[in-house]
């Protein structure tokens, strides 16, 4: 290839498509390539059965950052879509975030004073040393919930998700749940929440439009070639693939999705039903209409299972524990001395980024580059 263009953007998700649309706007010539046959990485969905169906996950956009929320809301409006997870454990239901409705359901307790309480006790008994920082997520949910929300709605959940047990995870990743002494079923505390009407992939459409898009193209098929096209190379693929794993695979968890059509107008009522215990063995089940309010004659759910990961897999989560974050900061070092390389987004970056997050990241480096 000739050198011919001012950006290769290495994957056609969110953060390569903002990236794109800044520099077109800037007037730079862009290149955007994925090895996967549509744009929008995993904020991709498609209609079945009339319904926007996310095809890797369910994905609600939700931030506090009124920068990004006007950014995305100029390419998409976005409906009043509320994020209220139901979890199961065997047969009982409780309520998503961690709130007096979940409390009262578990202890009979009507008032905050009255969960605080049971939650000291049950941290108590835990005989959790005082004033130390939890050690793991084990330590950290029953600091934060108790051992009884703990047992029931986090262990099991937990050991599937990431494929071993809590006292084997970083306390940071239940920090991630919110904890209210509210009955409000609000799971983001953030000031914008919805879904784009419409769904993801219109999103993405936009933002690519005035870059040359490539799809079922893999960077490394032809590495050079590609590279040698563009004066600098913007990577949102695994950091460590980019490297050859010269100090070794990070590690990620993967995911594997079954869709399922069902007939009827409404399956479980809800949007996203988390599966808690342990021995089922995927850990939630989406139902997409209810993302958009649909009333459509049918359904589609999707069953979430999680996977290990392996090379030539899928990658969705980063493993940030202090083993793979010495990991990375290796291949960061590498990053760090290259002239004409840009790497973003959760692979790129290794980081547990939500959507507002890779947004604000991109639009953070479009702003770097063109200041210069």
């Amino acid at each position: 290839m000739s050198r011919s263009y001012d950006y290769l953007i290495v994957g056609a998700g969110l953060y390569g498509a903002v990236f794109a649309h800044e520099m077109t706007a800037a007037g730079r010539k862009c290149l955007v390539i994925d090895k996967r046959d549509h744009i929008g990485g995993n904020v991709y969905t498609e209609k079945i059965e009339g319904i926007n169906v996310h095809r890797y996950g369910a994905h609600i956009f939700h931030t506090s950052n009124k920068r990004v929320w006007d950014y995305m809301n100029s390419f998409a409006e976005f409906n009043r879509y509320t994020n209220s997870p139901v979890a199961r454990y065997r047969d009982e239901l409780y309520n998503l975030p961690f709130n007096m409705n979940t409390f009262h359901e578990l202890w009979g307790v009507t008032t905050p004073d009255e969960a605080r309480a049971e939650i000291e006790r049950q941290k108590r008994e835990a005989q959790l040393p005082d004033g130390r920082e939890p050690a793991n997520m084990a330590e950290a949910a029953v600091s934060l919930v108790g051992r009884d929300i703990f047992e029931k709605l986090v262990s099991g959940y937990t050991a599937k998700q990431w494929g071993r047990p809590a006292e084997e995870l970083p306390a940071f990743i239940i920090k991630r749940l919110p904890v209210r002494f509210t009955y409000d079923n609000n799971y983001f505390n953030d000031s914008y929440q919805g879904i784009p009407v419409g769904g993801y992939t219109a999103i993405i459409e936009k933002m690519l439009d005035g870059a040359e898009v490539r799809l079922v193209s893999d960077y490394f098929a032809d590495r050079g070639g590609y590279s040698s096209a563009a004066d600098t190379v913007v990577f949102t693929g695994m950091i460590d693939e980019y490297y050859d794993y010269c100090y070794g695979p990070l590690e990620y968890r993967s995911l594997r999705f079954e869709d399922r059509i069902m007939d009827t107008d409404n399956f479980q009522g809800n949007a996203v039903v988390n599966y808690t215990e342990y021995e089922v063995p995927y850990t939630r089940i989406i139902e997409h209409k209810h993302f958009e309010f649909g009333t459509q004659e049918k359904t589609v759910i999707t069953y979430e299972y999680p996977a290990e990961w392996k090379i030539g897999g899928e990658p969705y989560y980063p493993l940030n524990d202090d083993k793979n974050n010495a990991l990375y900061a290796k291949y960061r070092a590498l990053a760090d001395e290259e002239d004409n390389v840009i790497f973003g987004g959760r692979l790129g970056e290794y980081r547990y980024y939500d959507m507002h997050q890779v947004v604000a990241a991109a639009l953070d480096a479009t702003r770097r580059e063109l200041e210069g």
